[in-house]
């Protein structure tokens, strides 16, 4: 089998701590490690390759985890926009011979039980090889209204159902033969874009057009405006729901989509009080609280059934079993043209990493960290100068048409509208750096590239 690997998703009910540039499934959750990782390694020894289809701006966030693990790099299909799991797959299966059989893993997905979890794969690769399109039904444990529900009888689908209200989950767990729907399917590749080209004729075309256009030298890239053109849908409204191919393998597997905090509480450890157990968390007459703390110390008082989350920009608090709504904050946040939907103070980047340590009118101080032998763009700003203060390692620093090293204590100017390069050159070593901007305007869409070594517009 050949693992397609979504990693599309923001993951907006765990803001704080997913973020669009660090969406859920980069978050190294447990025990340093990130749900992309775990997805990963569970599948290693059960596919031949893996097929990460990601966002362009997550494409170096997933590599750089991948080499945490030793993992050899397969493929990679980067979408410039996503358009839902529908031309995702699509596109990752047009790569592929139409006999390879595929498994599809969303990236964000927690499974406990791996024991079982080889046994349904084996099911579903049995099914799978009869020219079916198999999905994973989770066996429910309780009436779920967060998710949608599959009705089936034996292998047999007999009907998808919407997300219900609670007496209907209630009915449909008392029932025994209803399903959570997972997310999960196993096909050939052949088979699925048989039945998209069948049923949603214009995903198929569109996503057709867009896959025989895109850059494959050692990654296949999309173009924007093709991605753009590709009708948005779910796999489950585009294939799953009007096929008469579908089965379904019933999966008891400890599975968990950590959808919400309410979701990821019930997978932390915790006190004899119920609490989470947190080095920085000191509670008194607390009970049953979630705490996620970043490295700040939080003290609770007479505090029960609460959900406290810490950033170093931001603070969540909800009660529990409330937590669905923390997508509506995202939302009001982007209305206010804020950044904290978007980024973490700290910004992973293909070259290395930068933290905000202070942002004011007229100026911004970060700290960057550049990884050994890489380098940023060769790039100039309209709107602000730069001032770089090395405080580890040498760094070899292009301005203007000249090179220099400057070395830890040293220090350079770059004015508005020069052309600037950073590199590290060493190959142990990181260089950081302190960077003072000044301007009237210090977005970082103020930045134009010459060169990238990443390919990034």
């Amino acid at each position: 089998m050949i693992n397609i690997i979504l990693c599309g998703g923001n993951g907006t009910r765990l803001w704080p701590v997913s973020r669009t540039l660090m969406p859920k499934q980069f978050v190294k959750l447990f025990n340093d490690n990130s749900l992309f990782q775990l997805t990963v390694k569970r599948n290693q020894d059960v596919c031949k390759e893996q097929f990460i289809v990601s966002n362009a701006e997550q494409y170096f966030l997933a590599l750089d985890q991948l080499e945490e693990l030793q993992c050899a790099t397969n493929k990679f299909l980067l979408e410039p926009v996503g358009r839902n799991t529908a031309p995702a797959i699509a596109l990752a299966c047009f790569a592929l011979n139409p006999e390879d059989i595929v498994l599809v893993s969303p990236s964000d997905h927690l499974i406990k039980n791996q024991e079982a979890y080889s046994v349904v794969l084996q099911e579903a690769k049995r099914l799978a090889q009869q020219n079916n399109l198999v999905t994973f039904g989770i066996t429910p444990t309780f009436a779920q209204t967060g998710f949608g529900y599959i009705e089936a009888n034996g292998n047999d689908v007999l009907a998808f159902h919407e997300k219900p209200d609670a007496k209907t989950a209630k009915e449909y767990v008392e029932s025994g033969n209803f399903y959570w729907n997972s997310g999960m399917f196993c096909f050939k590749a052949g088979i699925f874009l048989e039945e998209l080209q069948k049923f949603s004729p214009e995903i198929y075309q569109a996503s057709l057009d867009a896959f025989k256009n895109a850059s494959k030298n050692s990654i296949y890239r999309i173009a924007h405006k093709d991605m753009a053109n590709i009708p948005e849908d779910s796999i489950d409204y585009a294939v799953m729901e009007k096929s008469e191919r579908v089965k379904v393998v019933a999966s008891n597997i400890g599975w968990s989509d950590l959808g919400s905090f309410d979701a990821l509480d019930k997978e932390f450890e915790t006190d004899e009080n119920g609490n989470t157990k947190d080095k920085n968390l000191l509670a008194i007459d607390s009970k049953n609280n979630f705490v996620y703390s970043s490295n700040r110390l939080i003290a609770t008082v007479d505090i029960d059934d609460l959900i406290v989350v810490d950033t170093p920009d931001a603070l969540l608090l909800s009660k529990k079993g409330n937590s669905q709504k923390i997508k509506d904050i995202v939302k009001q946040l982007k209305g206010r043209e804020s950044t904290l939907h978007h980024i973490h103070l700290t910004v992973h980047r293909p070259w290395g990493t930068y933290t905000v340590l202070e942002d004011g009118l007229g100026y911004k101080i970060k700290k960057i960290v550049v990884k050994p032998t890489k380098r940023l763009s060769l790039q100039k700003h309209l709107h602000r100068s730069e001032h770089w203060i090395v405080v580890e390692g040498t760094a070899l620093v292009t301005i203007g048409k000249k090179e220099i090293l400057i070395k830890q204590n040293e220090s350079t100017y770059i004015p508005i509208d020069e052309l600037h390069r950073l590199e590290n050159p060493s190959k142990v070593d990181d260089v950081v750096l302190i960077e003072v901007q000044v301007g009237e305007y210090l977005g970082e869409d103020d930045i134009i590239r010459v060169e990238d070594d990443y390919k990034r517009e």
